[in-house]
This record gives structure tokens, C-alpha cells and sequence, in this order.
């Protein structure tokens, strides 16, 4: 499983490494992304007999990095029409259902699915369309998974006392603070990239390793209510593509916001 697991990591920093410098190659890169990871998202919670309009939050999730490749905006407030239009069509189909039992579910984990995987993960377009777009990616990416390679590293070796054993009973308090310790050594790294103070990149590290491992826990919860170890098996060693992107999901919009508030 190491071995597997070693082996996926360097291929997909290859990928990475190898889309990061062209715009067009990391965009299909990112909808590849978003459309297995609502792909997977969806089949999980059928597990669950959750039965969500799978195909039809899969095109309205790759809508949105759409949207933001091609600048596409009927209104300055596009993200909320896109979300009423969402609920909009959802109830017309909801009108052909024979059987209205548990709608409100089905309707309320199709929107989530669609924000939770599609919207957060499209921030790393807007992240790779700023001025030093590479190098913020770069940064993002070196800060959050360094995290998770703490995490991992750390909780196998020293992982003594539980984190949250009712949600994921591998990961230790051990691992979670190994998590933080190589955020904070990924935010130090990467000082030339943001010019930023070391008491800033040592708060920026925690902020951001504490966001990744907050989306582990998040994808950790969903499964944990299907009943699943994984959301698929696409990467071996891994899991699913969600598996990958759930750190993501969390720092991308932040670091996002982060970039904008304090100006580059």
C-alpha cells in the first residue's frame, strides 16, 4: 500500500508539474477533477440510497469552472443567479418524480455536492488567473499537501492518542500536529513566493494546514455516513480523485480571499 501510494504521489506531481505552466492543459485538468469527484460524490451517497440528480449536478458543476475559464457572467452577482437557477430547475424536474419521498434530501445533497466539490475546487482557476498565478498555485499546493504528507508520515509512526475516533479512527492528535508542523515548513519554503514575514508565514501554515486537515475530515465524515472507505478507486493506493482534492476544497476558497484582502 506504501508503495502504491508513493508511486500515485509522484504521478500526480508529474501531472501537476506538467499543467501548471499551460492555462488550457491545467483547466481541462481541474474539470477532470470536479466531474469524477461529483461522479463519486453522488454514487457515494446512493450507497446511502440518497438517490441526488447525479448527471445533472455533474453538468451544473462543470458550469461553473466553465464560467470562470471563459469569464462568462450574465450578472455581477452570477454565483448566486447560478444557485437560484440550480434550485429552479431542480424543482421543475422534481414535478415528473412519481415518488416525493425524501425530496428535500435529495434536492439539499445535489446543491451541496455541486458547492461543496465544483465551486470550492474551481477557486485554484481563479488562484492560477492571478498576475503570479504559478507561483500562488505552487505555494497553495506545497503549504496543503505538505500538510497531509505530515499528517500521514507522522500519525503512522507516533500516532498514539485519537483524533476523532467517531469520524476517522486512523488519524491521531500526533498526525494532526505533524500536519501543522509541515504546513508551517511548506508556508517557510515558499517565503520568496509571497514575500511575506515569518511570523505572517507561520500563522499563514497553521491557517492553511488546519483548513486542509478540516477537509479530510469533511470527506472523512461523508464516508463515514455512507459506510465507505474510500469515494473510489481510480488512484492506486489513494482512493478516489475525492480522496485527493478534499484538503483542497477548503484552503483554495481561503487562500483565495486571503490574496485578494492583502494585495499582491
Amino acid at each position: 500500500m506504501l508503495i502504491k501510494r508513493i508511486l500515485s504521489a509522484l504521478l500526480l506531481i508529474a501531472v501537476v508539474w506538467a499543467t501548471i505552466f499551460l492555462d488550457w492543459f491545467f483547466n481541462i485538468m481541474v474539470i477532470f477533477f470536479i466531474i469524477t469527484g461529483l461522479y463519486e460524490f453522488f454514487t457515494m451517497l446512493e450507497k446511502k440510497s440518497i438517490h441526488a440528480y447525479k448527471y445533472f449536478g455533474i453538468v451544473m458543476g462543470t458550469i461553473i469552472p466553465l464560467s470562470i475559464i471563459f469569464n462568462f457572467e450574465l450578472t455581477k452577482k452570477w454565483e448566486l443567479f447560478f444557485i437560484i437557477l440550480t434550485l429552479l430547475f431542480l424543482i421543475i424536474m422534481l414535478f415528473k418524480r412519481r415518488d416525493h419521498s425524501g425530496v428535500v434530501v435529495d434536492i439539499s445533497t445535489t446543491v451541496f455536492g455541486i458547492l461543496y466539490i465544483s465551486w470550492f475546487f474551481s477557486f485554484l482557476i481563479k488562484i492560477r488567473n492571478f498576475q503570479d498565478g504559478i507561483a500562488l498555485f505552487a505555494t497553495l499546493l506545497v503549504v496543503t499537501k505538505l500538510g497531509d504528507v505530515g499528517a500521514y508520515l507522522i500519525g503512522s509512526r507516533f500516532g498514539r492518542t485519537p483524533l476523532v475516533p467517531r469520524i476517522s479512527p486512523k488519524k491521531s492528535l500526533e498526525g494532526a500536529l505533524g500536519g501543522l508542523f509541515f504546513s508551517v515548513l511548506g508556508a517557510l519554503s515558499c517565503r520568496t513566493l509571497l514575500n511575506l514575514g515569518y511570523l505572517h508565514l507561520v500563522i499563514f501554515g497553521l491557517i492553511l494546514g488546519f483548513l486542509g486537515q478540516l477537509g479530510d475530515l469533511a470527506e472523512s465524515l461523508i464516508k463515514r455516513d455512507c459506510r465507505i472507505k474510500d469515494s473510489g478507486g481510480i488512484i492506486p493506493g489513494m482512493g478516489g480523485v475525492l480522496d485527493v482534492m478534499d484538503s483542497l476544497l477548503f484552503t483554495a476558497p481561503v487562500f483565495y480571499f486571503y490574496i485578494n484582502i492583502v494585495g499582491r
